[in-house]
């Protein structure tokens, strides 16, 4: 019989996830995407860098960042009691690092498809930044953003090296369903393993179908 719980706490860390980088990912894309030169060029391989590095070397660095032992890691313990290393909140900050570029990426380029004369006329309006922001550019990049959602769901869903580099093991509090699949391959039960990665990979396919489905409805309208 599988036990939900990893499930459950994946689930959980990739809503909770997705809904701080909607926040987060949202005003850095218009960030980004206003900058010129060796200034863009710079903050987008910042933030594009969790693609390219091995995902236990963003972890291994968090976790001497995080550590007590360390400089930043004894502030936050020393400061506001907090310890990020085996512990739920420790997956939330990496996975926030960790899948920043799947929801940025997609939303700076929907910002830069956008026609400057959207936001030059409703300067001329007398519409206040704000208002431009969320009554006439997001508006009109709806797919963008809802494929920065999906990705950023679907790439924490799918975590390994991050997750059990700052959050190891533990049972009910960092153990998702990617570490309980390794966990149970080690003990050679197959079939666990293969009740989990089925779940996922139903569960991955269909979040998938939906953002293409979604996005070629938007393209025929």
């Amino acid at each position: 019989m599988i036990d939900w719980s990893p499930l459950l706490l994946t689930f959980k860390l990739a809503c909770i996830t997705t809904l701080c980088l909607l926040f987060i990912g949202i005003p850095l894309a218009l960030f980004i995407s206003r900058q010129k030169s060796y200034i863009k060029a710079i903050l987008e391989s910042i933030v594009s860098l969790p693609i390219v590095l091995p995902p236990t070397v963003l972890g291994f660095y968090l976790l001497l960042a995080f550590s007590p032992n360390n400089i930043f890691g004894k502030w936050l313990d020393d400061t506001f009691g907090l310890r990020l290393i085996f512990s739920f909140t420790g997956l939330v900050v990496g996975s926030l690092i960790y899948s920043l570029p799947f929801m940025v990426q997609p939303v700076q380029a929907g910002f830069q498809s956008l026609p400057k004369q959207l936001s030059e006329a409703a300067i001329l309006l007398g519409k206040s930044k704000i208002n431009i922001l969320f009554k006439v550019l997001l508006p009109n990049m709806k797919p963008a953003i809802l494929t920065g959602i999906v990705l950023s769901f679907a790439h924490t869903i799918g975590e390994f090296g991050v997750v059990l580099m700052i959050g190891g093991n533990i049972s009910n509090k960092t153990r998702v369903a990617s570490i309980a699949i390794y966990d149970q391959v080690e003990r050679l039960d197959y079939t666990s393993a293969g009740n989990y990665s089925i779940v996922l990979f139903i569960i991955s396919f269909c979040i998938l179908f939906s953002l293409y489905f979604i996005n070629n409805s938007f393209l025929k309208k």
